[in-house]
Parts: C-alpha cells; sequence; structure tokens
C-alpha cells in the first residue's frame, strides 16, 4: 500500500542508508574535548530533598541545537535510544528511561522517532530507608546519546545531582514547571481513558489498528490525518511507510504496512498512536498520545470502516482499493507465477542498454501499453462472461485444458530459443524480446500481453480484496481498479526506461549476452513444467503424455530450424528442412489438441495431497457449524502457484496440521482448477474474485475470517488461537 522512491525500495538499500547514515557520525571528526557535540544533558531532581524510603523523579534535560534531533525508545530505521549508567546510586532503585510522546521525523526513504530542541526523560526512583536525614548523597553516571541532522554523532554526557536527605520532600521549584510539561507529554495508556479501547489485527501487508467510543463525540472531530501509529518495538512496522487512516462515527481505524524485516507477524502491537495536541477526553486536559499493548487478532477482525463523501467525490473506500490495486500490480511482478518469464524483458533491456534514450523510452512506453491493453481485455471478457450469468474469476483462461496447452507450448519454445536452440529473426522469440537482434515494438507489446496473460494465475498481496470489490462494482469503476492493477505491474519498467542511465551501468553488450540468455532460459523452463503439471490435474497422465509429446515435435522443428540455418544452406535444403519442420509443428499442435479434449478422472482434492483434507460444498460447511464444529476452507487451483506455496510451506506442515487437529477444525478444499460456477459464487459472497482464499468458519460467528493471501504458520496459528482446545481428536 505505500508507494516508496524507486531507487530506495530495496530493504537491501535502506539498511545500507541507515548504516552509512551511522558511520557517517562515527567517523565525523569533532573536537576531542566536545562529548556532546550539538547537545547538552544534565540530570536533576524533582525534589532537593528526599526522604528516606518514599519515591521520587529524576529528569534528564536534554538541549539540541537546531534542527538536530535525538532518538526515543525505538529510534526508528536508524539511531539510538538513550542509555545510562549509573557509577554512583547511593543504594536508589532507578527505573529504566521514561520517555514522552516522540515526533515523527521523516528523512525519506527513512524515518525516525525522537526529539528536537529540547525533552526531558524522566526516571523513577526510591531512596533507601537506611538514610538519615541530615545526610547529602549524590547520584552520577553517564548518558549515552545519538544526535543526528545529516549525520549522525555520538554524545557522551557526565551527569550527577546531589540530594539532601530529610523528614519531608522539598521540591525544586527550579525545574517544576519542566517536569510538569514533560508529564503533560506523556502518553496516556488507554485503559485510563474512560470510553476509549484498542484492538489490533492482521491485514494483508500490515496492521489494522481500532480505536473504539462508546461516546461517539470523542472521536467525530477528531483530525484522522493527523494520527499516527508509534511501534514501541523494533522490525514490526515499516517506519517510513504511509499510513492510511478511516474515520467512522464511533471508530478510527489505521492500517500500518509491516516491516520489511519482519520474519513472521508480531503476536502484539505494543506503542502510541499520537493524537492532535487539542485532543481531549476531559475538560482541560489535553491527551497527546495513547499508550496500549494489545494482542494481533485474526485476519479480518477489523474493517476498514467506508466513509460517505459528498456528491461527486470520490469515495474514500474506492481510493483504499485503487492504491491496494497499485502496490498488488507491482508485487505480481515478485510472484512465482511472473517472474521467470520477466527474464525475457532481462534480455531485452540487457540488449538496449547501449541504445538511444528515445528508443528505450519508447519501447518501455510499448511495453506498459500491452500489460494495460491485455488487463482491458481480461478484464473486459471477465465481465462481459459474468454480465452474460457465468460464474468465473480472476485467473478464468487458465480453467480451459487448451488455453494451459497453448501457453506450455508458447513458453516451451520461447525457452528452446534463449537456450540457443535455433533463431528465427523477427518471429516467435523476437516477439518475446528474447531474440538476438533488434527489437521491434510489436516484441516489447507482446512481452507486456505475456507477463499479463501469465500473471493471471497469481493473486499477489493487496490484490484480493481489490478484485472482489472490482467485479460487484459497475463497468466503469471495475475497468479502473483493472487500470490501475495493470499499472502498478508495468511501472518497474516503465521507469526504467524512462531513467535509461540505469542502463548505462549494465556490462557493454558481448559474448556475455548469449551466456545470461541461456541462463535465463531455465526459468522458463521451470514455467513449462508447472504448467504440464496443471494441465495434468485437468485432464489425467493421458492428457499429460499428450502435451509432452506435442513438445518433442516442436522442439524436433527447433531443432532442424537451428541445425540447417536458413543463410547457410541452399534454396533446396532450406525448402526441405522447413517443410519438415513445418511437419513437426502441425503434428506437435495436434497432439496438443487431442490431449485438452481428454478430463482427469473425478478425484477430491487432487491439489491437494493431505488425507485431513476433504471436497469442500456449501452444504458441509452450513452441517459442520450447525454441530457446532470450526471449518477451514481452502479455495485454491492447481494453476494457482501461490496456493501451492502455501500448502507446501505452511498448511501441510505438521505443526499446522496438528493444531488444526488440537482445536477439532475441520478441513475442507474448494478446487477451482476446473471452472466450478457453486465455487465461484461463494467466492464473490467472500467478496473475492481469485485464489487462494482462505476462510476460517468459526461456530455462532455468521462470517468468516479471511486470511491473507501469503500464510505463514504463525498467521494460521494466531487465527485458531481463541478457538477452544480439544485433547483427543481425530479427523482422519
Amino acid at each position: 500500500m505505500t508507494p516508496r522512491a524507486p531507487l530506495v525500495s530495496s530493504p537491501l538499500v535502506r539498511a545500507l542508508l541507515a548504516l552509512g547514515l551511522l558511520l557517517g557520525g562515527l567517523l565525523a571528526q569533532q573536537p576531542a574535548k566536545d562529548t556532546s557535540p550539538h547537545s547538552s544533558a544534565e540530570l536533576v531532581s524533582e525534589f532537593t530533598t528526599v526522604v528516606p524510603g518514599e519515591p521520587f523523579t529524576l529528569g534528564l534535560s536534554m538541549k539540541l541545537d537546531p534542527e538536530w534531533h535525538s532518538y526515543w525508545m525505538n529510534p526508528g530505521d536508524a539511531g539510538l535510544g538513550t542509555k545510562i549508567k549509573w557509577e554512583k546510586t547511593g543504594g536508589v532503585t532507578i527505573s529504566d528511561v521514561i520517555y514522552p510522546t516522540p515526533r515523527y521525523i521523516p528523512t525519506p526513504p527513512l524515518a525516525s522517532y525522537g526529539y528536537e530542541k529540547e525533552v526531558m526523560l524522566l526516571l523513577d526512583a526510591v531512596a533507601p530507608r537506611t538514610w538519615k536525614p541530615g545526610e547529602t548523597v549524590t547520584l552520577a553516571g553517564q548518558a549515552d546519546f545519538l544526535v543526528c541532522r545529516e549525520v549522525c554523532l555520538p554524545a557522551r554526557e557526565a551527569i550527577s545531582v546531589t540530594l539532601k536527605v530529610g523528614p519531608e520532600a522539598e521540591e525544586n521549584s527550579d525545574w517544576a514547571l519542566a517536569f510538569a510539561r514533560t508529564r503533560a507529554a506523556m502518553p496516556r495508556p488507554i485503559a485510563e481513558v474512560k470510553g476509549l479501547s484498542m484492538r489490533a489485527a492482521h491485514a494483508d501487508g500490515g496492521y489494522l489498528i481500532a480505536l473504539e467510543s462508546t461516546t461517539p463525540s470523542n472521536l467525530a472531530n477528531l483530525p484522522a490525518s493527523q494520527v499516527r501509529f508509534f511501534a514501541q518495538d523494533p522490525g514490526v512496522i515499516q517506519h517510513a511507510g504511509e499510513q492510511q487512516r478511516l474515520l467512522a462515527e464511533d471508530e478510527l481505524v489505521l492500517f500500518a504496512p509491516i516491516s520489511e524485516y519482519s520474519k513472521a507477524p508480531a503476536e502484539r502491537l505494543r506503542g502510541l498512536l499520537t493524537l492532535p495536541d487539542d485532543a481531549t477526553w476531559k475538560p482541560g486536559e489535553a491527551v497527546h498520545a495513547l499508550s496500549f499493548d494489545v494482542p494481533v487478532e485474526a485476519v479480518g477482525s477489523i474493517v476498514m470502516p467506508v466513509q460517505s463523501v459528498p456528491s461527486g467525490g470520490v469515495p474514500s473506500s474506492l481510493l483504499l482499493i485503487l492504491l491496494s490495486a497499485f502496490a498488488g500490480g507491482v508485487i505480481l511482478n515478485l510472484m512465482p507465477c511472473v517472474f521467470p518469464v520477466i527474464s525475457l524483458k532481462i534480455m531485452s533491456f540487457v540488449q538496449q542498454a547501449g541504445e538511444h534514450r528515445g528508443k528505450v523510452r519508447s519501447h518501455g512506453l510499448v511495453f506498459a501499453a500491452g500489460v494495460l491493453a491485455s488487463f482491458w481485455a481480461l478484464a473486459g471478457l471477465l465481465l462481459a462472461l459474468r454480465a452474460g450469468g457465468a460464474q468465473l474469476g480472476w485467473g478464468f483462461q487458465l480453467q480451459s485444458p487448451a488455453f494451459v496447452a497453448a501457453m506450455a507450448l508458447l513458453i516451451f519454445v520461447l525457452g528452446l530459443s534463449m537456450a540457443g536452440v535455433f533463431e528465427i529473426g523477427a518471429s516467435l522469440t523476437r516477439l518475446g524480446a528474447a531474440g538476438s537482434g533488434t527489437e521491434g515494438y510489436g516484441s516489447s507489446f507482446f512481452s507486456g500481453v505475456l507477463a499479463t496473460v501469465v500473471a493471471t494465475p497469481c493473486t499477489a498481496p493487496f490484490m484480493g480484496g481489490a478484485l472482489g470489490y472490482a467485479i460487484s462494482q459497475p463497468a466503469w469503476e471495475s475497468m479502473l481498479v483493472f487500470t490501475v492493477l495493470g499499472a502498478g505491474m508495468a511501472t518497474p519498467y516503465v521507469l526504467l526506461s524512462l531513467f535509461p542511465g540505469l542502463l548505462k551501468r549494465l556490462p557493454r553488450p558481448g559474448a556475455w549476452m548469449e551466456t545470461l540468455k541461456q541462463v535465463l532460459s531455465f526459468p522458463l523452463f521451470a514455467t513449462v513444467i508447472w504448467l504440464v503439471w496443471v494441465f495434468g490435474l485437468q485432464t489425467g497422465i493421458d492428457g499429460a503424455a499428450g502435451l509432452l509429446a506435442a513438445m518433442l515435435f516442436l522442439g524436433i522443428a527447433g531443432w532442424i530450424v537451428g541445425r540447417w540455418n536458413a543463410y547457410n544452406i541452399s534454396g533446396s535444403m532450406r525448402f526441405a528442412t522447413r517443410v519438415l519442420a513445418a511437419l513437426a509443428i502441425v503434428a506437435g499442435l495436434a497432439f496438443a489438441w487431442n490431449a485438452s479434449a481428454y478430463r482427469a478422472p473425478a478425484a477430491g482434492g487432487s491439489s491437494s495431497g493431505a488425507a485431513l483434507w476433504q471436497p469442500w460444498s456449501p452444504a458441509k460447511v452450513e452441517s459442520l457449524l450447525a454441530e457446532g464444529k470450526p471449518v477451514f476452507v481452502d479455495f485454491t487451483a492447481a494453476w494457482c502457484l501461490t496456493c501451492q506455496v502455501n500448502k507446501r510451506t505452511v498448511l501441510h506442515r505438521d505443526a499446522v496440521e496438528q493444531a488444526f487437529r488440537d482445536k477439532n477444525v475441520t478441513l475442507l478444499v474448494a478446487d477451482w482448477t476446473n471452472n466450478d460456477p457453486v465455487i465461484a459464487t461463494q467466492l464473490e459472497a467472500l467478496n473475492r474474485s481469485g485464489v487462494p482464499v482462505y476462510a476460517l468458519y468459526k461456530s455462532g460467528s455468521a462470517k468468516p475470517v479471511l486470511l491473507p493471501e501469503i500464510l505463514t504458520e504463525g498467521i494460521v496459528m494466531d487465527a485458531l488461537a481463541d478457538l477452544p482446545t480439544h485433547s483427543t481428536v481425530s479427523q482422519r
């Protein structure tokens, strides 16, 4: 959901920038005597006289030069929080640093949490009972912190404060106002604010945080755009990521994108919601931030509210859908069904590295046109068929064995060409942008078409909701969503073509290009294996054998063309070899056409090999829920590579299946490999248009909890967490 600058979007580049920021500070030379550059720190006490055995408060008062800042407990993308090393405490018990509400400090492409100008950090302390009135005690230590502007500089300050011991506490009047202001800037625990509650849930690509009020007027006038979530723990969210916010009458819902470095979604969210300075819940009492520590609930347990807008405006929900569609389109390039075919365009950019800037730009735009035209064609056909009563969804063309066979043969031929078996100039391989000659605009356009067609088996993160929304809306709105989705997919290539300076960093054309081209043929052959597997599930072993035979004949045709190059043989030899190649192609197409007519024997769960899983039907779900049993449904298809990865890495893992058994969950598979209008209708009811979709039905709940398209073991375990455990359950 979060657009970023293209040159700094990878986690590696961001990490290097953060590292460089810190190293720049460490290497910056400062005068030896200045151990606290651009800053100062002083230890003070709220009381000049303290009572034995009684609590009191210390403060580390920090002042910073203009434009310099220090950091909160979680510094964000770069930085360090303040640490105090005590050398003399006199027996005083001293807490860790207590931080007031920080500021959001953007330094694109990074962001930090910290303080500017001046800040006081608090420390709770308790005097020992052994102190005697009349004594004086000195507390001393060393404060280490980081101050940053363009560079970061380590700062170290020796700190100390002398206290008197007496029978009554005496306030330090010089610092009373500073302590009062600091306490006012402290976040309020959500539990202390009457009428407010906080919840958090997993969402596709991040977390949803809901601030709920039993008194609607509390939230009605809150400027939602000024609310921001500060995660207390590092590595939870993207600190510089855009946070989406929607405000309903009695609920504010905020979306925070998950960190690129997060290995698994967090089980709890701890942190702050910062509020505008004038936010109040008691007369005359400002609340700068709300602190909370809540469990993260399952996907779907919190839903973004839909805001109404004046007539003629664009609904906030549509803007969110369009943002999701664009992000999903960009991510689609990295999905397993698309990435192998991208080798075609990679080879094309390599070949264009030394060409005229305007030509490279034109090819990038033509490629984008191919992507957009394909999305429009697929979307138009899908909407037209659905308007005619057909129950179809995203990737519907791969439910046709004939189409799968055609795609497998096309990619197989492209792979043979890239492997060097044959070169046919401006023909099929040139259309795929893998030829060795000069690429025409037709080949760039076809590259966009091919990438889009192969992309349709995949539903990337953010795409599920966008597609489900699109097919249920008026035609203009649906086409707008599909257009933005296509634009997202084409954006990386358009950026490369618009900034061809990046291409100049590639090595000069040479013999290495032939090696690269041959290496890039292997991802295409991997795609062919997958398509043959899909075809086999649709048509059975006989159908798969027929498709392999078709590939054999196309391979013979390619070998003939490559072995007897048209430029090195006589006219009669050229005619004879081309006739043989044509006959081989005809034989191959005949085998493929015949194989497409086969149908696999009916066998439940061909796309799921685990014994725990049963075939899905709406009646079975209703029956199980009526018995009080929870149900987990895997809406899947053999041609959906994301589905297969989720099965092997998560759903069919022993630990996950054992968790399903422990919770007495019945596991059902809705296999959409071949067209099934009942499954399509159910997906539409779930506001989804493609697979994978994972639905957990809980007893007593009218709607299922929908899990994200890409699963982890933690996501599934979290979704099952609130179900009762059954000690002895067998589903076999």
